[in-house]
């Protein structure tokens, strides 16, 4: 399996190579082509982060409202992402898929015979055989062996004319491969200490050795810029902690970027410098496409949300009306105990309009004078529904700011329990007892008078 993969990488590289003849070139072209292949899948990422990031205040407050209920705020916070379309995993795994990329590449330029040539083990060590027998090709540590290949490769780049003669019909697949680019060995490894043995009079032996030291640090550079431009446009959505962890992924990864160029072949890093260049430009053009299109789908949200909001005060004061006037429909698929208490509940309001018009009644006979209520007013709670409560706000939307600024200015500093009304309940009950009484002392003299008349 690793070796199929292994030649599905390599197979385009052999292409663009023999195309152009330039091994540092098709080194970018196949970074442009992975590029270009993974940008719908980095398009899909990329859209869920920016939409995840424009939810930002509506999660903070889920987090404010449902803090210290962890479960409830999952709950919340995975209603939110169901209405709003996002899978929060998607942004992570899309961005995973570069990894094993890598891992292929190097597989493939670590052993340019065998993985990118396609050619035979034995074609390795028909090489090394000649190599030695010449005289050019030592067996060297175990790092130095790991990149056997490369050495041999370009060992036989330089004396072409010799291996073909010589092992004529014993290296099928062998490719004269040059690693040469803008002056440099694609093949070398960069030295971190060149400077302390390099021969600084011949600027054709400085020269690749200080653009070969440099290669790991433009990777690092463009990997960290890569990561701030990815960041700027899409910003962390986690909490404090997780916020903390990107930062110190984002620095992390390009010092990874400078051990790892040096320690692999100068072609990983030409590779890394063109896949951040190339995604930056892709991460540009992406965010500036899903800002526009994210910008309309939220006009198109929020037209539906007043829609749908306007539709439901619509269905509200209808009903509001209905119930007013008696007219609300029966609900079929009501049981009989709810039945019954509707029922109740409706003798219980008619009686207590009743006994509201009787005190009325008794209060006007009396002369007693209740205060104002406002129209917040529930039993003696005067600001029950809010100091700042205006009932005609949906139905007179020209006046409601106005109206709703005067009922704030008017209730302010006032008592919130209206204590006028419990003294004006006493003394209506009050005179209601004392007229009770005067009723019942008049009717016993009326029948005292009766029953002397009779007698």
């Amino acid at each position: 399996m690793g070796e199929l993969i292994c030649r599905i990488f390599a197979w385009p590289l052999v292409k663009i190579y023999e195309a152009t003849g330039n091994y540092g070139l098709a080194i970018i072209a196949f970074a442009l082509l992975v590029n270009l292949i993974m940008t719908p899948f980095m398009a899909k990422s990329k859209k869920s982060m920016m939409r995840t990031s424009r939810l930002q205040p509506k999660i903070q407050e889920l987090q404010r409202r449902h803090e210290g209920n962890q479960q409830k705020l999952n709950a919340e916070m995975q209603k939110l992402y169901q209405e709003e379309g996002i899978n929060p995993m998607s942004g992570c795994l899309w961005s995973l898929i570069p990894f094993p990329i890598l891992i292929a590449l190097y597989s493939v330029i670590r052993r340019p015979i065998t993985r990118m040539m396609f050619a035979a083990d034995s074609v390795v060590d028909t090489l090394k055989e000649f190599m030695i027998a010449q005289g050019w090709y030592a067996n060297a540590g175990a790092r130095a062996e790991a990149y056997a290949e490369i050495r041999l490769a370009n060992l036989a780049h330089q004396h072409w004319s010799d291996v073909t003669t010589n092992l004529a019909g014993k290296i099928d697949g062998l490719i004269d491969l040059d690693f040469s680019f803008l002056g440099l060995n694609l093949g070398d490894q960069p030295e971190w200490n060149f400077f302390t043995h390099t021969d600084w009079s011949d600027p054709s032996v400085w020269g690749p050795a200080l653009g070969l030291f440099l290669i790991p640090f433009i990777s690092a550079g463009l990997s960290w810029l890569s990561m701030k431009v990815s960041s700027a446009s899409s910003p962390s959505t986690g909490d404090a902690q997780s916020q903390a962890t990107m930062k110190s992924m984002n620095m992390m990864m390009p010092l990874m970027s400078v051990w790892i160029c040096f320690v692999m072949p100068a072609a990983m890093g030409i590779y890394w410098i063109a896949n951040s260049v190339f995604g930056m430009a892709r991460d540009y053009f992406l965010t500036k496409k899903y800002t526009a299109q994210l910008e309309a789908e939220d006009k198109v949200r929020a037209a539906e949300r007043a829609e749908k909001e306007a539709e439901m005060e619509a269905k509200r004061a209808e009903y509001e009306r209905l119930k007013a006037e008696g007219k609300t429909p029966l609900n079929t698929n009501t049981s009989k105990k709810k039945l019954q208490a509707s029922e109740k509940q409706k003798q219980d309001e008619r009686k207590a309009a009743l006994d509201r018009a009787d005190r009325a009644a008794r209060r006007e006979r009396l002369g007693i004078k209740e205060a104002e209520k406002p129209a917040s007013q529930v039993g003696n709670r005067r600001y029950a529904r809010g100091r700042a409560y205006v009932p005609d706000r949906f139905s007179n939307p020209e006046n409601a700011e106005a109206a709703t600024l005067a009922a704030a200015a008017a209730s302010e500093d006032a008592p919130s329990i209206d204590e006028e009304l419990e003294d004006v309940s006493a003394a209506v009950e009050t005179a209601a007892i004392e007229e009770a009484v005067e009723e019942t002392a008049a009717e016993t003299e009326e029948n005292v008078g009766e029953s002397t008349e009779q007698e």
